[in-house]
């Protein structure tokens, strides 16, 4: 037991010293002391037999009070400073440990599906790791990251309010809340995927968030198709069955498509393109036969991305076109992962094929991968040449009419 006298308030600079050196977790001879006053001085002087004091600051060895210690109290350094101030740790162990779960981690976030799937979001995983352990420990990031997961990966959705969004993801109808840790991280991901600056106001946050189907308003809201004769799916389908027989393209809104139910074609393959002037094309070239085509108008709203769900749920085969440029290549990747579509002439040979034919043309802008063809970036960054999805409408249409039966 450790008498009274080594626990006088003296020698607890001498105790804390001895406590954080053991607990480096490396070997230890020598604990440096200090500042000590007089009387501390004195009573490490007393306690080490020496005949003068010592300095304010001091080097004490190890051995050397474990050699006073044990005779005086049978303790040694390490059993005493436990019993004042507890455990000894070891800190480097727990680096090593704390390096490993961060490397972990990060392997998890960067790998991870969701962000796979987008490679626009790969930009977004490296910032976040730059940017440290959001959360300040592995296991707080770890709970983070997997919640703005799990909300990249349920968007977009079809027209909901934040809060409800919120609560059918994550529990918790303020999880999304502006100024949170959450809200921030999946609005910086949403900045990235869409390549547009990082909101800097309320505006601008509800704007970003529409694009991502979030509190869009369900009338004004619609999505632009040809050539559809779905059997039933109520108005919707009575609209789109009208203007396919008349020749006109069908504007549908996103509240007659929640209404809709199942949307049953009778073709097994829709055509998904970028540009509303390839559907206008179409639309001319084949008037009332027009094949079933679905124009997302760039980036697709809640309304464009509920109807590609509702035809890929009811056993369509989707195949999307867009530009050939860095916007079109993250919209591609984005109607892939979300709604299931396949690239159509989309590929690397596609590409350098048209840009034989229109060798001249805007730039490619931002360029991220391509899941599908893992060439095709590299060659639009190596060409610096975007092709519009305009200049291969007749090719696309082409396909479409052959493919359909």
């Amino acid at each position: 037991m450790l008498p009274d006298g080594l626990r006088r308030a003296e020698f607890a600079p001498l105790w804390r010293a001895v406590h954080d050196r053991l607990s480096s977790g490396r070997a230890v001879d020598r604990v440096r002391v200090g500042p000590l006053d007089r009387r501390q001085r004195e009573a490490l002087a007393g306690l080490l037999g020496a005949d003068r004091l010592p300095a304010d600051h001091v080097t004490v060895s190890v051995a050397r009070l474990d050699a006073v210690l044990e005779p005086h109290c049978g303790m040694r350094c390490r059993d005493i400073v436990e019993e004042l101030i507890g455990p000894v740790q070891d800190r480097a162990l727990q680096r090593e440990r704390a390096q490993r779960q961060r490397a972990a981690l990060w392997e998890w976030f960067t790998e991870h599906p969701v962000v796979r799937a987008q490679p626009a979001l790969a930009g977004w995983a490296e910032q976040v790791r730059r940017g440290g352990l959001p959360g300040g420990t592995p296991a707080a990031a770890g709970r983070l990251l997997d919640a703005a997961l799990h909300v990249l990966h349920a968007l977009p959705a079809p027209g909901t309010p934040l809060p409800a969004f919120a609560e059918a993801v994550l529990g918790d109808p303020r999880a999304l809340e502006p100024g949170g840790s959450l809200s921030g991280l999946v609005l910086r991901a949403l900045a990235e995927v869409h390549g547009v600056p990082l909101p800097a106001s309320d505006g601008q946050r509800r704007a970003l968030w529409r694009c991502a189907g979030i509190g869009e308003p369900g009338l004004p809201t619609a999505v632009l198709s040809a050539g559809m004769q779905p059997v039933g799916g109520r108005l919707c389908g009575e609209i789109m069955r009208s203007c396919t027989a008349s020749g006109h393209a069908a504007s549908t809104t996103l509240d007659q498509l929640r209404d809709a139910g199942r949307i049953v074609l009778g073709e097994p393959d829709v055509w998904v393109v970028q540009e509303p002037a390839v559907l206008e094309r179409a639309l001319r070239r084949f008037g009332r036969t027009c094949p079933p085509l679905v124009c997302t108008s760039g980036w697709p709203n809640g309304a464009a991305m509920l109807l590609l769900r509702t035809l890929r749920a009811a056993g369509a085969r989707l195949h999307h076109h867009g530009d050939f440029d860095g916007e079109g290549l993250r919209i591609a990747a984005y109607v892939q992962a979300k709604a299931g579509a396949v690239p159509w002439r989309m590929s690397t040979a596609d590409y350098l094929a048209a840009l034989d034919r229109h060798p001249a043309g805007p730039g490619a802008g931002r360029i991220t991968d391509a899941p599908w063809d893992a060439a095709l970036a590299p060659a639009l960054r190596e060409n610096r040449v975007a092709v519009p999805e305009l200049r291969v409408a007749d090719e696309l249409l082409d396909e479409a009419v052959w493919r359909t039966p």
